[in-house]
């Protein structure tokens, strides 16, 4: 067996689907007994204590979070589905579930544009 370099690695991912992606990444953290959240834990410590020193500006990662469905609970799952790599059945039982965290520690353009795709297929959603 032939040793893929980096970059061949990255061309092979580049290729992924989404879910062919977080299909990949539960495999990874199953045999490896890892998880990939952890770094993102650590990285976003040093914003909270950020914030309260110096308010909203210091922060850097946001939660978007489905308030409510709204009336156009299909239009929402089409949304949830489209920013997560869910399937029918998760993205259902989070909108149905809501309040929901739908992103988490997402930058601030990122979690603004899933605010404002939710908004308009009616959703309710508060960034945090």
């Amino acid at each position: 067996m032939a040793k893929m370099t980096t970059e061949e690695i990255l061309g092979v991912f580049e290729e992924m689907s989404v879910l062919e992606l977080k299909e990949f990444l539960d495999a990874f953290e199953e045999k490896f007994d890892v998880t990939a959240a952890a770094p993102v834990a650590v990285a976003a410590a040093p914003a909270g204590g950020g914030e309260a020193a110096g308010g909203d500006e210091a922060k850097d990662s946001f939660d978007v979070v489905l308030a409510d469905a709204g009336g156009q609970k299909i239009q929402v799952i089409k949304e949830v589905r489209g920013l997560t790599s869910l399937g029918l059945k998760e993205a259902k039982e989070l909108v149905d579930g809501a309040p929901s965290d739908i992103l988490t520690g997402a930058s601030k353009e990122d979690a603004e544009k899933a605010k404002e795709a939710l908004e308009g297929a009616g959703a309710t959603v508060e960034l945090k």
